[in-house]
């Protein structure tokens, strides 16, 4: 017996259903759903996001990677309120992105999101001390009370990240990896549910990128604060128990990594890449094995009964 074909109006109920935004679960810090961004250069349209779909765990270490354009540095800067979306849902922390005012904006990056530049010297206020610079942002909110309260913050903040003893330093007197360190704790001084980094370890050395890191996963494990990293380094990406790959404005891929110990207590990382399916099936498969296959244009898609088989279209 056929079935017959849904009506208009069954299939306007689908794509009204398919459109609709899902529920933003209460352990997520990030959601993103659909989220699109489309800047006007001369008058050029350029979607930077193109439907992009992301969440992050409350309490998760998560890198973003992905080549120059990619969109990646454009997503971080809408998560962080400094970007407004175009269209679709971005949520942090409960707060709907898409729905705020100025003021509300304003907010929202005092109090629910930290954000630490790639440029040390743009993180910090050259005239102002390390313990002066991670007052500032808890002064502005809370004006002057609470003063004992504050020093405290800041004493805790320097010390936990390994420079309780450069509180007095001006950022010239600073190495660039202890700018960082103090960039770090000005971006948590107002305790944000979300801690945002843009190429942190873009300008310092192997080793002393491999100290900002550990600061990083210090904040993260001790305080429980969200962490999303934008980089290009691989030793950071390869670090996280979760990275992300954005491709062409979209999720494409993902690495999940778990620590596994044998019965001799011995620790081995294993990880598994995986490509992001979005609500309307899409795929992005990676570049090499489309290369390695010679896949152009259209795949041959076969089901199998737990598996769907994708091969080069042979039929010339």
């Amino acid at each position: 017996m056929n079935t017959p074909p849904p009506s208009l109006e069954e299939l306007r109920r689908r794509a009204l259903a398919a459109a609709a935004p899902r529920t933003v679960r209460a352990d997520l810090a990030i959601a993103c759903e659909r989220l699109v961004r489309i800047f006007t250069t001369d008058g050029v349209e350029v979607q930077a996001l193109q439907g992009l779909d992301l969440t992050v765990d409350r309490g998760d270490l998560v890198a973003l990677v992905g080549a120059s354009g990619s969109g990646k540095s454009t997503l971080l800067n809408v998560l962080a309120g400094l970007d407004a979306p175009t269209a679709g849902s971005a949520t942090v922390d409960g707060c709907d992105l898409l729905a705020m005012s100025a003021k509300e904006r304003l907010r929202y990056r005092r109090e629910v999101v930290g954000f630490v530049w790639q440029q040390t010297a743009r993180n910090l206020l050259p005239f102002l001390t390390a313990a002066q610079n991670v007052a500032l942002p808890v002064q502005l909110r809370s004006g002057h009370r609470a003063a004992k309260r504050r020093r405290a913050r800041v004493t805790d903040l320097l010390e936990a990240l390994g420079i309780g003893e450069l509180a007095h330093r001006r950022p010239a007197e600073l190495s660039g990896g202890q700018q960082q360190r103090v960039a770090i704790a000005v971006a948590l001084a107002n305790e944000p549910a979300v801690l945002l980094a843009d190429e942190p370890t873009g300008e310092l050395d192997t080793e002393t990128a491999t100290g900002i890191f550990d600061a990083f996963r210090t904040v993260n494990r001790e305080l429980g604060t969200t962490v999303v990293i934008v980089t290009h380094d691989p030793m950071v990406a390869s670090e996280v128990r979760r990275t992300v790959a954005i491709r062409d404005g979209r999720t494409a891929s993902e690495v999940l990594r778990r620590t596994e110990v044998d019965e001799h207590g011995t620790e081995t990382v294993s990880e598994r890449e995986y490509v992001m399916l979005d609500r309307t099936g899409r795929v992005q498969l990676p570049a090499a094995f489309l290369a390695a296959l010679g896949m152009e244009h259209r795949v041959a898609a076969d089901l199998a009964a737990d598996h769907i088989a994708l091969r080069p279209d042979a039929s010339g």
